[in-house]
């Protein structure tokens, strides 16, 4: 009795650790698609640690790969890992979407987490196996033999450059696309690609003027698979102590040297230029207060106030900015805005470019208007590029129950523009796209501000007008900087940002930021006015992006499409 006591408790203290280690091994997979959403929103405003982007998706890829080789639904497993990554990358991330709609940030994040997912189901596609010895011992057993093992697996994949290769350039691609799909698909939102993590080292994101931002998020995102690859190589080399040239690590390294040389070059170059004064207002209005008709005198004398400021300046501007919905009313069609804002530009020799609502029988227009001559020229853009429940409710009357959910903050819906409207100032040969809110933040759009066509010259200023002051003082409005800048390296055109709140500066064609408008505590969150000089370039040529735009997202979009077409052409053919 006494030895089989004994024997009975051997067995429950061994016993002990394999099921502690067991839950552990279930438990990491998750923990890591976590720690890999995590990594992703550390590489934004607040926080800007850019350098993270660079292992941001390293756990996520090895919870794909080194676990739950077993499982019977291994690409479900993938799916859900994915998942969860991209919850929890969206949900922090776009945290201060919550100062607009709580109900909508947390519900929009649930369709935003699916591209994640499709991107983390191919990755376990193309997972590289390695033959397996047939064992009858437990799967905690063969973990600790592996461990032990003075020999690689027999045909491992890891230890070929080639195949590592290979692999990080599909799954960058894979990546690459699933970003440019949540860009454009039901009207997209392709805000905090992994290549905008970038946004602050100028000198490597000079590319963006061939490949756009998608190939900085290839680029971003190749790193990364690399990275996995070669631990895992390292660690079978321990193992067998061998090693063989790391080719697909030196040339990985050698690319991104290249980029980066190709970024100081690129920014020494100094195509003609000419000056343009610029006088940028920032109201710093309250959201509550903006069409308050209580708050209409408050507003057309903070805007006088900052104008004449703005007007005093010597020289005087040659472009005076007020942000996106700056009046209290339609300026041309409620007459106290209207004589308001004509009064102030009859006493100006400056041209004027405010935002405003514009009505047309019963389509309401977000716009922007660029007065000239003193009131005498009017010119008008009508946004294009609509924001999904902010601006317009998708499915309102179709979907009754959606319209009674988001209808507090959005009680009726915008009207699209339908063309790229650019504007002529008086002054100087200088062409204005005029951007509004979201729209500098995406690629293809602006582009088309930049093609010359047989009713608009080609813009060669950027001018984007916004009101950030829906994200109170949150991090919102230093992330649509972040994906703002890199228009100006696509296009190779400086870009004016005029803010109710949130940032107004001055970006140069190299994506920098030159100037900002801050109060004496450092606080973008301001009022005041921001003047200087930009230089506009004088000579349009077009870049290779503004005459292709996406199309190396294209490209990694076929590549994607082709690698999911092999794999299962070769597991058909194998059960044949």
């Amino acid at each position: 009795m006494g030895l089989a006591a004994k024997g009975c408790r051997v067995t429950a203290e061994r016993s002990i650790p394999v099921s502690w280690s067991s839950k552990a091994l279930r438990a990491w997979p998750w923990l890591a698609a976590i720690c890999s959403g995590l990594l992703y929103t550390g590489c934004f405003a607040p926080f800007n640690l850019t350098w993270l982007c660079w292992i941001t998706l390293t756990p996520l890829i090895a919870a794909i790969w080194f676990s739950g080789e077993e499982s019977r639904h291994s690409w479900l497993r993938n799916l859900a890992l994915g998942y969860v990554a991209g919850l929890a990358f969206f949900w922090t991330a776009l945290s201060w979407l919550t100062t607009v709609t709580v109900l909508g940030w947390f519900v929009l994040q649930f369709y935003m987490a699916v591209y994640v997912a499709l991107w983390a189901w191919f990755c376990g596609l193309l997972r590289p196996r390695e033959a397996k010895r047939q064992s009858n011992a437990t799967k905690w057993d063969q973990m600790l033999a592996q461990a032990r093992s003075t020999s690689a697996p027999a045909r491992s994949p890891w230890t070929k450059s080639t195949n590592n290769l290979v692999l990080a350039v599909l799954l960058a691609a894979g990546w690459t696309t699933q970003e440019w799909l949540r860009g454009w698909v039901f009207s997209g939102w392709g805000w905090n690609g992994l290549g905008v993590a970038l946004h602050g080292n100028w000198p490597l994101i000079q590319i963006a003027e061939f490949t756009g931002v998608a190939g900085l998020s290839f680029m971003v995102a190749f790193a990364n698979v690399i990275l996995v690859t070669t631990a895992r190589r390292l660690i079978l080399e321990a193992r067998t102590h061998t090693t063989r040239p790391h080719f697909d690590l030196t040339l990985t390294m050698a690319a991104i040297v290249g980029v980066l040389t190709f970024g100081l070059r690129a920014s020494q170059v100094s195509p003609p230029t000419k000056p343009l004064r610029i006088a940028a207002v920032q109201s710093n209005v309250p959201q509550n207060q903006k069409f308050d008709p209580q708050f209409t005198k408050k507003i057309f004398d903070q805007f006088r106030r900052l104008s004449e400021i703005a007007l005093r300046s010597s020289p005087p501007p040659d472009l005076l900015i007020w942000p996106e919905s700056s009046m209290p009313g339609p300026v041309l069609a409620e007459q106290e805005s209207y004589e308001f804002v004509m009064d102030l530009a009859a006493s100006a020799e400056s041209d004027l470019l405010l935002g405003t609502i514009d009505e047309e029988n019963r389509d309401v227009y977000n716009a922007a208007l660029l007065i000239s001559d003193g009131g005498e020229r009017m010119q008008v853009y009508r946004k294009v590029h609509l924001v999904p429940f902010g601006e317009y409710v998708p499915g309102r009357h179709r979907v009754p129950l959606l319209a009674r959910i988001v209808g507090d903050q959005v009680p009726g819906d915008f009207s699209a523009g339908r063309e790229y409207t650019v504007f002529s100032l008086t002054n100087s040969d200088v062409q204005v796209a005029p951007l509004i809110c979201f729209e500098d933040t995406i690629g293809e759009l602006v582009r088309r501000f930049v093609l010359p066509t047989e009713t608009n010259p080609s813009a060669n200023l950027l001018v984007d007008i916004t009101n950030d002051g829906w994200f109170l003082h949150s991090a919102g409005s230093h992330q649509h900087l972040a994906n703002a800048i890199f228009r100006c390296v696509e296009t190779r055109r400086p870009m004016i940002r005029a803010a109710n709140t949130g940032v107004t500066c001055f970006v140069n064609e190299f994506g920098r930021v030159t100037q900002v408008l801050r109060d004496e505590t450092g606080s973008t969150f301001t009022q005041g006015v921001l003047t200087g000089e930009i230089k506009v370039p004088t000579e349009h040529e077009l870049t290779f992006y503004a005459r292709r735009g996406e199309l190396f997202a294209q490209v990694c979009a076929v590549i994607t499409l082709l690698a999911v077409l092999t794999v299962f052409g070769a597991r058909r053919w194998k059960r044949v």
